[in-house]
């Protein structure tokens, strides 16, 4: 059956207002949430879904999020018994999640008692109840990184499960901030559902189902336009994890991406096992690193919906790194290893198109967990990013999987227990090329009380690679008071202690000695 006809002012002005609901909705969690995680490095996500699951639109928030509930939400939603006045809450990385310290909450829409939509957000907390600070371990199963939360109601029919929401709040350090938080992703659901009541309201149940086809057919034609213009034919390419934290090291991703008439098959046989350490991946999450670099090759207002991905596949072997099996420890492969992935695929598409792809990115974000058990904190820090043949990379900011702010020096320490030394770019760091790399970023603190540290970074070992004759960006470096860290690791910190981090600078793009 053809798809209503709708024309494209009508079609772009439905579209927009999918997205300002998530846009509202990601203000309102800000504004109300009590942690710095949330509040200020805005590490959160906010989407609109049809009742089947599939992602109807998404506000610009965090790609690692976004991508891996377009993946998995279909299976949850059809899971659940759903009313009007439910949320649901989540984290299993195993049932639609990412890493425990991402939480989501799910709200079903309803119109003449008939589901029409869900509003969805995700935030990462930066106490899941891990007894290491951060809930970034460095750990060798999903059960040492914090409390797992299946599928399951937060509220049902309006009313809240205060036993269940106490129980979760009470594994963290404080859980009259966390409280705080899950009632900020309570409130910013409960905006959704009344901006996107009110869409739905204009125009009726039927309307709204038909101008979703619409857009979602729009958003496809756009994707296969965008794909045609990479040359078909078969690119492979391979990088490496730097370690798993564990001992072992040098951990493969093969990849292979073959372009056809519009469409992108993807294909990682050939990457190496899952590991003990934890930078597994669920599959949801190479997903949303797969889908997020074919979405920057698509025209800048291409809706975020289920039919702008319906041309990309993707086959992942089980039980492989990128699609580990329960129990395994995924804590950093929601930011190390998703942040390889696609250095993968922009690899492999560099070898077709050449001149639209940028070297590789500082590929790490760089993680910092610390606290006691009086205070807990986590932060992502910046790098270099690589360059392209437009332009060279830019210095010091937050690259492809993830989208967030850095915490500000001043509410930093005023929070908590450290004093920031440095803060800057570090120099020289970017690769070499006729357009160069961005530099990395150096942040250096001091601990002003003892307290336990976790580090999880990557791009310490194999440098970020450049692109058409472009020279590598320099791998990054962690140092406690000058002696320099594994990539990943556990420690405990005293007064006076200082922890510096390099971050890696990005590749360069083109030979230096051309013009």
């Amino acid at each position: 059956m053809d798809s209503p006809v709708l024309d494209p002012i009508a079609l772009s002005i439905f579209s927009s207002r999918l997205e300002a609901v998530c846009d509202e909705m990601g203000a309102v969690l800000r504004n109300a949430a009590f942690s710095p995680n949330i509040r200020d490095r805005l590490d959160f996500s906010c989407a609109v879904f049809d009742p089947a699951g599939r992602l109807c639109a998404q506000a610009a928030h965090i790609p690692v999020h976004l991508g891996s509930m377009a993946f998995a939400m279909a299976s949850v939603v059809a899971a659940m018994q759903w009313e009007e006045g439910d949320m649901v809450i989540l984290n299993d990385p195993f049932l639609g999640g990412t890493h425990l310290p991402d939480v989501t909450v799910i709200a079903p829409l309803f119109a003449d008692h008939k589901l029409v939509a869900f509003v969805v957000n995700r935030a990462h907390h930066a106490d899941i109840g891990a007894s290491a600070p951060g809930s970034m371990p460095i750990s060798r199963s999903i059960h040492e990184e914090g409390r797992i939360i299946a599928p399951v109601h937060l509220m049902r029919r309006g009313t809240l499960d205060e036993r269940l929401l106490a129980s979760i709040t009470g594994d963290t350090r404080n859980p009259a901030d966390a409280g705080g938080d899950f009632y900020a992703q309570i409130s910013a659901n409960r905006v959704g559902l009344t901006r996107l009541g009110e869409l739905v309201a204009r125009h009726g149940p039927e309307v709204f189902f038909d101008h979703l086809a619409v857009l979602n057919d729009y958003g496809e034609r756009l994707a296969r336009g965008a794909l045609k213009t990479i040359p078909d034919g078969t690119y492979r390419f391979e990088d490496r994890m730097d370690d798993d934290g564990q001992g072992h090291r040098d951990i493969r991703i093969r990849i292979r991406v073959r372009m056809r008439d519009g469409t992108a098959q993807v294909d990682f046989a050939g990457t190496a096992g899952q590991v003990p350490g934890n930078i597994n991946c669920p599959l949801a999450v190479v997903a949303a690193a797969v889908f997020y670099v074919f979405r920057c090759l698509m025209p800048a207002r291409t809706p975020a919906c289920a039919g702008s991905l319906r041309p990309v596949s993707l086959a992942v072997p089980d039980g492989c790194l990128l699609n580990a099996r329960y129990p395994a420890a995924v804590a950093a492969g929601n930011v190390e290893t998703s942040s390889r992935v696609v250095d993968a695929v922009t690899g492999a598409l560099a070898q077709a198109v050449p001149e639209r792809i940028p070297a590789a990115s500082h590929g790490s974000m760089n993680n910092l967990a610390m606290g006691s058990a009086a205070w807990d904190y986590y932060e992502t820090i910046g790098g270099g990013m690589g360059a392209g043949a437009s332009g060279g990379g830019r210095s010091g900011i937050q690259t492809h999987m993830t989208n967030t702010l850095n915490t500000p020096i001043e509410v930093l320490e005023a929070r908590f227990p450290v004093r920031i030394r440095r803060y800057g770019l570090r120099r020289g760091s970017g690769g070499r090329g006729r357009r160069a790399g961005g530099d990395g970023l150096v942040r250096e603190l001091e601990f002003l009380s003892p307290a336990g540290v976790s580090l999880l970074t990557e791009r310490r070992r194999y440098a970020p690679w450049g692109v058409a004759g472009g020279g590598p960006g320099r791998p990054g470096r962690n140092l406690l008071n000058s002696h320099e860290l594994p990539g990943k690791v556990a420690l405990e910190v005293a007064a006076g202690d200082r922890l510096r981090i390099e971050t890696p600078g990005g590749g360069g793009w083109g030979s230096a000695d051309r013009g």
